[in-house]
């Protein structure tokens, strides 16, 4: 059997749609990797919707499971009225050292992250008390998430550096994003000394960072130009963090440190009750309030918006109205 037009969607199939529907707004399909992503991209979309066109977040195929980033990329035919949303990974940073490295940044009717993933912005540092608020209903200030994040990302930061590298060079097998997350992972945490893991992080760093140094003799200048090349990207030692994988920033990093926060400050609201309350059902009743009202951590965090303040949303902002609105 013959395929039939749907089969083939591509950027003109939707274009032809719209003009056939000249009285309504005009729709521009936006493909994404996974069902997580599709609340991401409408908080970037939704601000340019008007009177005249809308946007629709979907996945790449309704016949067969097909997901995923080389999904999106795969796809033919993008244009003004169908784009592709897609996770920067490390393709951004790579620079077109790779074909789909190439792909993400040569087509502009491919937009990304900037940021690795987009739980790299769900983790973003400012916001991060905030969905401490909302899991916990307490206010109370008793950890400076930017701070240790900065702490972070200044440790990891020269490591970092070794990670892009290896990978410009295809050398990736020599030290892959599987050994850069092992060793960039804090481990044990502590909310009264944070410092301490920061410690034993910089400490790891350090053992890594000797080794790669014997491992490829003769590379000082091309790690400087490196550290050079990523920073014109807009990676600083101090937001290292965003460019870390996302999976593991989000599991490793970030989830257990709000745990233990917001562990601490549920404890501080059942002792206020605790100590508050006139009389035993008094206290039951409250107790019982109060634990229906607090939230899932994790569930929190995936829907954590306060990155629409961050450096990389303003810049999807910017490519979006560059390349589609003003066009």
């Amino acid at each position: 059997m013959g395929k039939g037009l749907k089969d083939n969607l591509n950027s003109q199939y939707f274009e032809a749609a719209n003009k056939l529907k000249k009285q309504e707004r005009q729709r521009i399909v936006a493909y994404v990797e996974s069902y997580d992503d599709i609340f991401f991209w409408r908080t970037v979309l939704s601000r340019f919707e008007d009177e005249t066109h809308y946007f629709e977040c979907m996945l790449p195929s309704h016949k067969k499971l097909d997901r995923g980033k080389k999904a999106v990329l795969s796809l033919p035919g993008l244009g003004p009225a169908m784009i592709a949303c897609v996770d920067a990974d490390y393709d951004y940073l790579l620079q077109g050292a790779t074909q789909q490295s190439q792909k993400v940044l040569d087509n502009p009717y491919v937009f990304h992250t900037y940021a690795y993933a987009i739980e790299n912005l769900q983790c973003y540092a400012p916001s991060l008390h905030d969905c401490c608020v909302a899991v916990t209903l307490n206010d109370h200030r008793i950890f400076d998430f930017e701070d240790y994040l900065q702490q972070y990302s200044e440790a990891i930061f020269p490591l970092f550096i070794w990670s892009v590298l290896v990978y410009r060079k295809g050398l990736h097998n020599k030290f892959s994003l599987s050994d850069f997350n092992r060793i960039v992972d804090p481990g044990g945490f502590s909310v009264d000394n944070p410092g301490a893991s920061i410690a034993h992080l910089r400490h790891k760093v350090g053992v890594k960072v000797r080794q790669l140094q014997h491992d490829f003799p003769g590379n000082k200048e091309e790690y400087l130009k490196t550290k050079d090349s990523i920073k014109s990207l807009g990676v600083t030692p101090q937001t290292t963090y965003l460019y870390v994988q996302g999976h593991a920033l989000f599991d490793s990093v970030v989830v257990p440190i709000l745990n233990k926060v917001c562990n601490r400050l549920r404890q501080e609201r059942q002792d206020e009750i605790a100590r508050t309350a006139v009389h035993h059902m008094q206290k039951q009743n409250e107790m019982s309030c109060y634990e229906h009202s607090v939230q899932d951590i994790r569930q929190t965090l995936k829907k954590n918006y306060g990155y629409m303040l961050s450096a990389s949303f303003r810049r999807i902002l910017e490519d979006i109205k560059k390349r589609i609105i003003d066009k």
